[in-house]
């Protein structure tokens, strides 16, 4: 995928009360978060794409 932005994060503090292994219960919900995330990205993304073939085929430019 191009033109995928770059984050750099400085500084991330997290702080949660959970029953069981905090480790294990922070990778979970961040995975299922950043995942979540990316799908609306991608998705975001192909609209983008598609939006502009569609502008290009109306041109007379299609590929």
């Amino acid at each position: 995928m191009t033109g995928v932005p770059k984050v750099t994060i400085h500084q991330l503090e997290v702080r949660f009360q959970v029953d069981g292994d905090d480790g294990a219960v922070f990778t979970r919900l961040f995975n299922k978060h950043i995942q979540a995330w990316a799908k609306l990205y991608e998705d975001q993304c192909a609209r983008a794409r598609h939006t502009e073939s569609e502008r290009r085929f109306g041109d007379g430019e299609a590929r």
